[in-house]
């Protein structure tokens, strides 16, 4: 969430922003004015109330005056008075909620505003590409993609899957399955033991204002599943990014600890309701899949440099399996909503002969840190300041299983399983047909 403060003094640099993000200026520019309109209202209201509890105050005094001066009749003017204030205050206290929850309501729904080294653009096709590690080999005419080498394994097996949940979920068999279980242990322990994330264990199901407070929520309800709890609801986690997050939520976290930085191990539940149409075949956009998360939670001071580090860390990961891989920096149009910067990592998949994402880290500011209330210790200890705070997949656990398979697949049908995963596999240096 942005701060009204800053919309008010700097109106002009957020319609810019806005524009950037593919808004019209018109639109861009109508917000603002009805922001800043709002806030206006709402500060002139809070402004009314502190005077007529100032007047409550004095004339309170006032009485007592009359009524040792034996004045009962001015007493009585004065106890009238303070009952209409009195009633003035109680409606106007609820007023007050009213404006509070209306400016609130219309900047929960605004985007954050893009770093200005952000390339502008308006979609995918404006990345920029920041570097490119490995070579994306020449696809012989024998290479598949992964569903079909999947399934000739006899190990992944989309009919069973749709039998049981539907479209968009998998079932994976045997030496599939333990890759992809060994993806995710080779994972953590490599930004445990040697990044210095700390492995959490989240609950899989949170509350609407712990979605919130990662911009889950309101613009993205459409995407999550819920499920009934008590007088209300959980979501179920679309990503750890959410728990994770919001470790710090409604803290003050002393400067000293910072940065904190968090890992996780989960399954990911998605709708995919945008997502209509596209990669039908396969296992690249499910409703459930397994993600390793990072997150960080940094001071103001260096959380640019945290990106940085954190994109570093998710890039080992396809750099240790082999797999060639580009970074590309997000233009605005593409950027997610919460984000002031992302990196893509887009992983080479020669079955479709193509770059597709495996990790998307970014840089939030204060954004999510001032809908969850989180806030740090200055270095002085004498001041509170909104944590910084940073998201991004360490990686995406079944992509990374597809990125494997189409990458070390064999003429025969066969996958070679990278050196690095095999002691997670009991030494199997290949999967073959069953």
């Amino acid at each position: 969430m942005l701060d009204i403060k800053w919309i008010r003094d700097n109106p002009k640099a957020l319609v810019e922003a806005l524009v950037k993000r593919s808004w019209s200026a018109g639109d861009a520019q109508s917000t603002v004015d009805g922001l800043i309109a709002a806030d206006e209202a709402r500060r002139e209201h809070v402004t009314e109330l502190q005077t007529k509890q100032e007047r409550r105050n004095a004339a309170s005094k006032e009485i007592g005056n009359a009524m040792r001066a034996g004045d009962a009749a001015l007493a009585e003017r004065l106890k009238a008075e303070v009952g209409e204030i009195k009633t003035f205050i109680q409606n106007g206290e609820a007023r007050e909620r009213e404006l509070d929850k209306a400016l609130n309501d219309a900047l929960a729904v605004l985007p954050n505003v893009p770093l200005d080294d952000v390339p502008v653009g308006k979609d995918e096709h404006d990345n920029v590409v920041k570097h490119v590690v490995g070579k994306a080999a020449t696809r012989p005419n024998w290479v598949k993609e992964h569903f079909e080498i999947g399934e000739a394994l006899g190990m992944m097996d989309f009919e069973r899957a749709a039998k049981l949940s539907g479209s968009r979920f998998t079932v994976l068999k045997g030496g599939l399955a333990r890759m992809e279980r060994a993806l995710g242990q080779f994972m953590l322990n490599l930004h445990t033991t040697e990044h210095g994330y700390e492995e959490i264990i989240p609950p899989l199901m949170v509350k609407d204002d712990v979605l919130f407070g990662t911009n889950q929520l309101p613009k993205f309800e459409e995407d999550l599943f819920f499920t009934p709890h008590g007088e209300g609801r959980l979501g179920l986690i679309p990503t750890a990014e959410v728990p994770l997050t919001n470790l710090v939520r409604e803290d003050i976290t002393a400067h000293e600890k910072l940065p904190l930085r968090y890992t996780a191990l989960t399954p990911c539940f998605r709708s995919e309701a945008g997502s209509a149409g596209r990669d039908t075949r396969g296992m690249l956009r499910q409703h459930q899949f397994y993600k390793v998360e990072l997150v960080s939670i940094t001071d103001q001071e260096s959380s640019l440099d945290e990106h940085e580090r954190m994109t570093q860390c998710a890039e080992e990961v396809l750099k240790r399996l082999g797999l060639p891989f580009r970074t590309m920096t997000l233009c605005t149009g593409d950027m997610g909503f919460g984000a002031r910067k992302t990196y893509d990592i887009e992983v080479w998949l020669p079955g479709q002969n193509a770059y597709r994402e495996i990790s998307s880290c970014s840089v939030c500011g204060d954004f999510q840190a001032r809908r969850m209330d989180a806030r740090y210790k200055d270095r002085d200890g004498k001041g509170n300041r909104f944590v910084h705070t940073l998201n991004g997949s360490g990686t995406a656990v079944g992509r990374a299983l597809i990125a494997v398979i189409e990458n070390y697949q064999n003429e025969d049908g066969s996958v070679t399983i990278p050196e690095v995963l095999r002691p997670y596999m009991g030494g199997l240096e290949k999967i073959e047909p069953k």
